[in-house]
């Protein structure tokens, strides 16, 4: 099935497949392409506040404006000195002319800081989306911390890019060249001198910026490992207990976090160099000025408030130069961020799949010569795979660590593609299948039995949220949890936990059955369903498996052969191939490696 390009980053998705495809590309031009695709993604992100854009930038520019006039209202208050004449109408005027930038200034950040809360609120969203409707293919190479740090840190710093970073920079603009025009007026020798010194430090940071974003973009990478190597602890946090381990898991943690540290600070030395530079080019063009400006006094070439006048102007020229560069620092960090989010944005994703409940009969299963591997650098998994299951009554899949079992479940819930090979599902290829239609009919026991967060109602009733309280009731007893509910203490609406902790490893099993009965499905896949399960509730979940294979057609993983020595047909599988298929029976009469299986159980079951 091909990537679903109907997204926001479908185009972009599109192109990045070309590259991959095309090995030739030169390096300056696919650096090229990234570059604009980040622009393009940033545009993206914009576009809905473009009204709220243009009012922080029009303010911007008011605020800005009248900053500019404050230099010459000030002038006008210089030359009243010693004149005689009144200072108020100026003062007030330079006032008035503060207040109102100040207002003006104020509202302004306002909407953009609202907005840029907004473009983050959207681009986390948009990202999420992007993420569950990835293939379980991409999620899998995927680090869980990494994905967590672009969702959250990644998309944080767009508030800066899009607020400070670019409205900044067109005031500067606004407010470098309204200064220029006016420092011309007043006296065009001292701004040549001034310019001269402001491009020889504009040089330098035209050297430095390219480090910054390259330096950011290493930072955040560290800091996405950082948050991947705490996951791993946290996610085996029993283990780790249990093994004393916390001492090596803090070193790993610590090691993740010393390199996202040092990368941060070769990122801010950077960025220091930077601000260095502007300010540089501040004192060294206010030293210049009042030099000259100085001597141009002395002989009476040039006024004293005309000088006042033109030093104000000078910081409203070379200031704006210390902003830019800020901003310019903030766009390279924020493009870095826009990298990490667009590279999650071109991943091949698949059509969301809604909750639906399957209707029809039992369904039958092919695998006909398949050929699978997880990756062109990975071993073969399947090698020529082939087997029927018959629609309705029992199936099950043995054999040892590794032989591709798993991997069949994989391939029927299309969460990835056989490169050679068909697999039919009541005789139709299952590519031919609706994806949504194909995950209704198809019922999924992990071997984990992941429990979400949440009440024990939700868990049941997250793959069918339309179901009756009769249904739910039903599901509850046929997986004898109904003795489960009357115990808690709020029954159906008790919080489970986190991952189910609050629950007993069976009972996380037998929740997991539950939720996936309740969608009525026409083929149950069961991946070591009753691994966990005492020897009590497994007979008892063996008789619910035998009533449920009366009108579905149930799918068994079992490492422990008692759970399927009742099947109607069991496949024997080794080195990602099928040995045999037959009958418990048959296949001990049969077949060594079952065989040896089965004795090996058995005795193992009498050991003391």
């Amino acid at each position: 099935m091909g990537a679903d390009s109907s997204g926001p980053g479908g185009q972009q998705a599109g192109r990045a497949q070309e590259v991959r495809r095309g090995a030739a590309v030169p390096e300056g031009r696919l650096s090229a392409l990234a570059e604009r695709a980040s622009w393009r993604l940033l545009f993206d992100y914009l576009r809905p506040h473009r009204g709220t854009l243009a009012l922080g930038a029009v303010l911007a520019l008011i605020g800005s404006a009248a900053g500019l006039a404050m230099p010459l209202l000030a002038k006008s208050v210089i030359e009243t000195f010693g004149t005689g004449r009144t200072m108020l109408g100026p003062v007030l005027l330079l006032c008035g002319a503060v207040l109102a930038g100040s207002i003006i200034s104020a509202v302004g950040s306002f909407v953009l800081e609202r907005m840029g809360e907004g473009i983050v609120f959207g681009a986390r969203t948009r990202l999420v989306d992007r993420i569950l409707r990835l293939r379980v293919a991409e999620v899998d190479r995927l680090k869980p911390g990494d994905l967590l740090s672009r969702v959250t840190a990644d998309t944080t710093l767009l508030r800066a890019v899009c607020t400070d970073a670019l409205v900044t920079a067109v005031g500067s603009v606004f407010m470098f060249a309204g200064a220029a025009v006016l420092m011309a007026v007043m006296d065009v020798v001292l701004l040549l001198i001034t310019l001269g010194v402001v491009a020889s430090v504009g040089l330098v940071n035209a050297l430095i910026l390219p480090r910054i974003r390259k330096a950011s973009t290493l930072a955040q990478v560290a800091l996405g490992e950082m948050g991947s190597a705490l996951d791993r602890a946290l996610q085996a946090f029993r283990t780790v207990k249990a093994s004393g381990a916390e001492h090596r898991e803090i070193e790993v943690v610590s090691a993740a976090a010393r390199q996202a540290r040092d990368r941060g600070v070769t990122a801010s030395a950077w960025q220091s160099a930077a601000g260095v530079s502007a300010w540089m080019s501040v004192q060294l063009a206010f030293l210049a000025v009042l030099g000259v400006g100085g001597a141009r006094v002395a002989d009476g070439s040039m006024a004293i408030a005309s000088l006042i006048a033109f030093l104000l102007y000078l910081f409203y020229l070379v200031a704006p130069i210390g902003q830019l560069v800020q901003s310019f620092t903030q766009l390279q960090n924020g493009l870095a961020a826009i990298t990490r989010i667009r590279e999650i944005e071109e991943l091949p994703g698949e059509p969301t799949v809604a909750a639906l409940r399957a209707d029809g009969p039992p369904v039958g299963v092919t695998f006909e010569d398949v050929v699978f591997r997880y990756g062109d650098d990975r071993p073969i998994v399947h090698d020529g795979v082939s087997f029927e299951v018959r629609a309705g009554g029992l199936s099950a899949l043995v054999g040892p660590s590794g032989a591709g079992k798993s991997t069949v479940f994989a391939l029927l819930e299309r969460f990835y593609s056989p490169q050679s090979g068909n697999i039919t599902m009541s005789g139709r290829d299952i590519r031919d299948w609706d994806l949504a239609e194909l995950r209704a009919a198809v019922g999924y026991v992990e071997q984990d039995a992941p429990v979400l967060d949440g009440t024990l109602r939700e868990n049941l009733t997250f793959a069918a949220p339309d179901a009756t309280e009769a249904e739910v009731r039903h599901s509850l007893a046929r997986t004898k949890l109904d003795d489960l509910v009357a115990r808690l203490p709020e029954g159906l609406e008790t919080q489970v936990g986190h991952r189910g902790v609050l629950l007993s490893g069976g009972e996380r099993q037998r929740v997991a059955i539950a939720r996936a009965l309740l969608r009525r499905p026409r083929l149950l896949l069961l991946d070591e369903a009753t691994s966990q399960l005492d020897a009590v509730n497994e007979l008892r979940l063996r008789e619910v498996i035998a009533e449920v294979a009366t009108d579905t057609t149930v799918l068994v993983i079992a490492h422990r052969l008692s759970t399927v020595t009742g099947a109607d047909r069991i496949i024997v599988m080794e080195s990602g191939r099928v040995r045999a298929t037959g009958t418990h029976a048959e296949l001990l009469a049969d077949d060594d490696l079952y065989r040896e299986l089965a004795t090996t159980q058995f005795l193992a079951t009498a050991t003391p």
